[in-house]
């Protein structure tokens, strides 16, 4: 592998980038996940975005939003590894780099997600404890975690 990560705001996609990125997030949460809802939630244009290249092919991505939006807390949400990367710990670079960016950008704080419940001890890798009990966004069982 050959990964590039990418941080950037959503003016500063490129169209081909944009395209990549939502056919990514539709290839997964739509078409394998099979949960029909709407992605496009008007948080992508206020968020900054992580995408990781290997070579010219996206293989995964995330993105970061603000304070206010979603939470009362800047919150990672988005996360994905496409299927042929996954068990190559790539998600775990991503959510680093992400953690990192924050950081970078905003400065040690907490951060919150919204975490698929069966993805719980990923996120507890990464220092993300359970905030509660499990609910159904979606249809899919998550879990409201958060990093102090």
């Amino acid at each position: 592998m050959d990964l590039k990560f990418v941080f950037k705001s959503f003016e500063q996609l490129t169209l081909n980038e944009l395209y990549a990125y939502l056919n990514l997030r539709s290839e997964v949460f739509v078409v394998e996940q099979n949960c029909v809802y709407q992605d496009l939630d008007n948080k992508d244009q206020v968020s900054f975005h992580v995408l990781v290249y290997d070579l010219d092919q996206l293989v995964a991505c995330a993105r970061i939003v603000p304070v206010g939006l979603a939470y009362a807390e800047i919150s990672i949400g988005r996360v994905i590894v496409a299927e042929a990367y996954r068990k190559q710990k790539l998600g775990h670079e991503l959510l680093r780099y992400c953690i990192a960016q924050i950081e970078k950008h905003y400065g040690p704080q907490p951060i919150v997600l919204s975490a698929q419940a069966h993805l719980q001890d990923f996120y507890k890798k990464h220092n993300f404890a359970p905030d509660g009990a499990i609910y159904l966004e979606d249809g899919i069982p998550h879990i409201h975690m958060i990093k102090q």
